[in-house]
């Protein structure tokens, strides 16, 4: 039954991200506030936005600029401009739950946003962006380490 349960919890959360990331790219397209994004979601598709996915969004926005920093710091002879919304979207996601969920183990971000990747884009893009997390998730760790 424990089994079940988690297995149900992680199919849920992965759920939850994956609402995260529709929004944030749809929000990529349109000067909306995030709350009207929201509304417009629920309206045109009956979007089920859990507090997860609020905070998700909510924290990607609140943080863009840290976040893209942190990205840019982490691309290897890449500009983030060259990157794919489907990508640079998941990319926001991941490196927000890196930086600021630190009760969600970086190692679950990182796979939850693969295979969001793999689903949305390519197994290319998503070896890309495995990579580019990993680094983050490197840095963050020593950062972390040293304070």
């Amino acid at each position: 039954m424990e089994n079940n349960s988690e297995m149900n919890k992680i199919s849920h959360r992965r759920k939850e991200r994956e609402e995260a990331f529709l929004l944030v790219f749809e929000r990529m397209f349109k000067d909306d506030e995030v709350d009207e994004v929201f509304e417009s979601a629920v309206d045109a598709r009956d979007a089920e936005i859990s507090n997860f996915t609020k905070i998700l969004v909510n924290g990607v926005y609140n943080n863009i600029e840290t976040i893209d920093a942190e990205i840019e710091k982490n691309l290897k002879s890449w500009k983030k401009n060259r990157i794919s919304r489907v990508v640079l979207t998941l990319l926001r996601i991941a490196v927000y739950e890196i930086l600021f969920m630190d009760n969600i183990p970086m190692s679950v971000s990182i796979s939850e946003s693969v295979q969001l990747c793999k689903k949305y884009a390519s197994d290319k893009d998503a070896s890309f962006l495995n990579g580019v997390l990993g680094s983050v998730a490197r840095s963050h760790e020593k950062k972390n380490g040293e304070e």
